[in-house]
């Protein structure tokens, strides 16, 4: 009964929290909006082999990911709600795994540990309630290395297996497979890795035959041949091979805006996975578990942190989400001193207390020092007088009550309350009100700071494209990169490829009225034509026209 019940308020708690308010914000720039816009152009073109933006083909990303969102957007309507959902099914699903492996691994107790703790920090919590793939995506791929463990221990004895090595080995290929056709070849990359350093720990053993890992590939290919293969056929065999360059150069090159320190992955997920984050750093040390079963899962899930970490640090292009992978064993290692704090094997020290405050504090004194800079604008617009989007950007009407500090003052007391209990000895409620205070620090944070942050940033660009939906007629951005006017202007099909031309938007002879979208630094060159038509400016913003050529006096 115990069992169902854990299971049913998991499925609840995700529910509650992960679905409602999906659709509360427009999507962000890029990434969100980008592979929302991929997955309406499947539904408007009836073209879902092959992604599209603009309903030019999309070379960067497979689609399976953009499959799951054009169901929803079919099953729920076309729009941010729909977006995000494959997301919050991904995170319950999450949630429900790891309690069941931490379940099997340890006892309910663990399982439940480690759930909170993936529930309960910030940036795991915050991407179910997203549009981008990570969260699927790294589904796929704990899966996948979790079945591959499974088989492993069948095949060494292990501990407890169930079913068969055969059944492990094929539905590992499965999964690995399905990851690849969410996100490309990094999703065999980091296996293939984790099983590559367990190998040399293993001093260079083969601990699973070759003939098995072959076997595997060539399940995971074949996963992954129920897309390419059909495209190569229908499309030949370029899109493969751009889709290749494409990887190669995001693994060689810093793309523009996302460079960083060598040591960024650390920082960020030091202090995004918070409030784990702080109790994982115990168990990279000491205490190694005695139970064989959980102390190789534990050598695995420390091989998948340094592999996932240190080869995005490798990477050129620094983004928060490329390393998301390490919540998983950031999360169980965080469960692992948990447990041993509930069991009193580990103290609940005083280093661990200064993470819990400072990190959380750091929190805190954001969130509530935000809604009252915004209040007295003026005051941060030195800050940014050498940009003038962003002093622009300043200018936006958005309204502040100081009601948005409850967030950080929520924060404050869940970290006070949690030492206090902790410290008291009542250690699992100390630790149940840190991460599930934390998870509603989430909710709260998303509620009063994300729709007001998105009136600075592109409030006035998506409501400038809204206005366009009905009408015929084309739309584009000069100056920047955005994907805001397809997924907002809900654009359609267009009778010529000209329409892809920039010149010829701006000198050609358009059949349809040309809107453009610009920053206002980009401005003057767009008012050197004197054929455009500068509508208004807006927070940064700046829109044109161009009327339609009367062809006939041509």
């Amino acid at each position: 009964m115990g069992k169902v019940n854990n299971k049913l308020l998991i499925l609840l708690a995700g529910i509650v929290f992960f679905i409602p308010f999906l659709g509360g914000v427009h999507l962000f720039d890029w990434d969100e909006i980008n592979f929302a816009e991929i997955a309406r152009e499947m539904i408007v073109s009836g073209n879902y082999l092959q992604p599209q933006i603009n309903f030019q083909p999309f070379w960067e990303k497979p689609p399976l990911f953009f499959w799951f969102q054009s169901i929803a957007m079919q099953l729920f309507g076309i729009g941010e709600f729909s977006a995000r959902f494959p997301n919050a099914i991904a995170g319950i699903f999450t949630l429900l795994l790891i309690y069941s492996i931490g379940k099997k691994l340890v006892s309910v107790r663990f399982g439940l540990l480690w759930t909170m703790a993936y529930f309960g920090s910030v940036l795991p919590h915050l991407y179910f309630k997203s549009g981008i793939i990570d969260p699927v995506f790294n589904l796929f791929i704990f899966l996948g290395i979790y079945l591959f463990i499974l088989m492993y221990w069948k095949l060494k004895e292990i501990g407890v297996v169930n079913k068969s090595a055969v059944f492990y080995l094929l539905f590992s290929g499965v999964a690995i497979g399905a990851a690849i056709l969410t996100k490309g070849p990094v999703g065999y990359l980091i296996p293939f890795l984790t099983w590559g350093v367990y190998w040399i720990l293993n001093k260079f053993r083969f601990y699973v035959s070759i003939p098995r890992f072959a076997i595997l590939s060539i399940v995971a290919l074949a996963v992954t041949f129920t897309w390419f293969g059909i495209d190569i056929l229908v499309n030949g065999t370029w899109f493969i091979k751009t889709f290749t360059q494409y990887q190669i150069r995001l693994f060689s090159t810093q793309d523009a805006g996302h460079g960083g320190f060598p040591g960024y992955h650390f920082v960020v997920n030091f202090i995004g996975c918070f409030p784990a984050s702080v109790f994982a750093i115990r168990a990279f040390y000491k205490s190694k578990p005695e139970d064989p079963q959980l102390a190789d899962f534990r050598k695995w899930m420390l091989i998948l942190f340094w592999v996932v970490i240190l080869l995005f640090t490798i990477v050129q292009s620094k983004i928060v989400h490329y390393s998301s992978m390490v919540y998983f064993p950031i999360t169980f290692l965080a469960a692992l001193t948990l447990d041993r704090i509930v069991d009193r094997k580990v103290y609940f020290n005083g280093w661990m207390r200064f993470g819990v405050i400072g990190v959380g504090s750091l929190f805190a004194l954001v969130t509530i020092a935000l809604p009252f800079l915004a209040k007295s604008i003026d005051v941060m617009k030195p800050l940014f007088e050498k940009d003038p989007f962003a002093m622009a950007n300043l200018d936006a009407q958005v309204r502040w009550t100081g009601w948005e500090a409850l967030a950080g003052m929520e924060m404050i007391a869940v970290v006070v309350f949690a030492i206090i209990f902790m410290k008291r000895g009542r250690l699992m409620r100390g630790i149940f009100t840190l991460f599930i205070g934390t998870a509603f620090f989430v909710q709260l944070t998303l509620f009063f700071f994300i729709g007001r942050i998105e009136g600075y940033s592109q409030d006035a660009a998506v409501e400038f494209c809204e206005s366009l939906q009905d009408k015929d007629c084309y739309i584009t951005t000069t100056g920047y990169k955005s994907y805001v006017q397809y997924f907002y202007a809900r654009v359609k099909p267009q009778s010529t490829n000209l329409y892809t031309d920039k010149n010829w938007l701006l000198n050609g002879n358009i059949d349809k009225d040309v809107y453009f979208m610009t920053k206002i630094h980009r401005a003057d060159e767009l008012r050197k034509y004197e054929q455009l038509e500068e509508l208004y400016s807006k927070n940064g913003f700046v829109f044109f026209k161009r009327q339609a050529t009367d062809l006939n006096n041509q």
